[in-house]
Parts: structure tokens; sequence; C-alpha cells
């Protein structure tokens, strides 16, 4: 009888810690969101060496996706306001189609006036992180110690995050609002991120690819 009694005792403390940790992971969903939305919602820009736009999804015939054309619309802004004379259009080639991010985001940006010379290519990168490390070596190669990194206002926080990992400056600098039904969507996306971020972090686990981050 005392031990079914003691069983019982250290299943209510097991439940009980299993509450309180679900609860506090719970809280922790919620500052993580207002984090990144009160992040993403400030514009960091300043003169750098480079700005560096990160990649967006290519539609299936190859055309630029809305996210790439917001996240290129501010990248060339911010070009034409002499903030930096050189962009980086980072992103590999996603999924089926037969086209780099990268290349799709040079597109945008020539027709909003940027000479070609002025936008170079990172094409091999398929994650944010391997947005930064494929960055990182381009800038390593060019001299260059500082960017303006462009994106979309809920990818920016595990932006800066990853770059500064890195060892790079950067600043932050946000595209145009998606519409809510996209943002609700992407920041399910970039929460799961943020949880797949911190599990490598504290494994230590490898350079690895996920799908959609």
């Amino acid at each position: 009888m005392r031990v079914f009694i003691k069983k019982l005792s250290l299943g209510r403390h097991l439940r009980w810690l299993i509450v309180r940790l679900a609860l506090l992971w719970l809280i922790g969903i919620i500052l993580l969101i207002i984090a990144i939305y009160f992040y993403g919602r400030i514009d960091h820009a300043q003169e750098a060496d480079v700005i560096v736009v990160l990649g967006a999804g290519v539609q299936p015939d190859n055309r630029p996706g809305p996210s790439l054309i917001r996240r290129s619309e501010q990248a060339a802004t911010l070009w034409q306001k002499g903030l930096a004379a050189q962009i980086i259009c980072s992103g590999g080639t996603p999924g089926e189609v037969q086209r780099s991010e990268a290349d799709a985001c040079r597109e945008v940006l020539i027709e909003l006036g940027v000479p070609s010379e002025a936008v170079l290519l990172e094409d091999q990168s398929r994650s944010t992180e391997e947005n930064a490390f494929y960055t990182r070596q381009m800038m390593d190669e060019q001299g260059w110690k500082t960017a303006i990194v462009v994106s979309d206002g809920y990818h920016l926080l595990r932006a800066n995050w990853l770059f500064n990992q890195v060892g790079l400056t950067i600043y932050t600098s946000p595209a145009a609002d998606p519409t809510f039904g996209n943002w609700l969507t992407s920041m399910g996306r970039e929460l799961a991120a943020f949880h797949w971020q911190a599990f490598k972090e504290i494994l230590g686990l490898p350079f690895t690819y996920v799908p959609v981050l």
C-alpha cells in the first residue's frame, strides 16, 4: 500500500512538473513572438560596405515571389539613398525550380534601376544559416566588414543572431509588410526555426540544412 501511495505521489509531482515546464515554454514563446515582432519593426539601416538581400521563394514559373520582390525593393531604396554601393543577393535554388533566389533578386533590382555591375550573387545557400556563412566568405574576399541585411521583419531577429555568429557587423532593415495571412504562416515557420537553431546550439550540432528555414 505504501509503495502504491509513493508511486501515486511521484506521478502527481511528475505531472505538475510537466505542466509547469509547458507553461514556462508557452511564456517563452509569447515573449519570443513579441521580440520578433518589435525588432522587425525597426529599421537599423546606416552606411555600410554592402547591402545583403536574404532570399525568398521563387515561383514555379521561375518568377520572383512576392516576398523576394518586397525585399529587393527595400534593398533598391537603400542603394538609391547611397547607404552602400554594392548589393549581394543571397539565396540558392529552392525546391524544384530551376532558378536561384539570388538571380531572381537581381532581376528585380535591375528593373528598379540598380546597375547589374552593382549586384553580386551568392547562389549556394539554402537557409538563413547558409546565407550568413556564404555571405561572410564573399565579404571577406572583398574586404568588407559591415552590411545592411534586408529581409521581412519577422526574419530579422534570427538573421541578426546568425550573421553575428559568423563575425559580421550588420544593420537590419525590414521590407514592406506581407499580408496578415502570410505573416502568420511565416511566424509559425520562424518559431520552428528558432527552436531548431537553439537545439543545434545546445547540442553543438554541425552545419546543417532544413528545408524552408
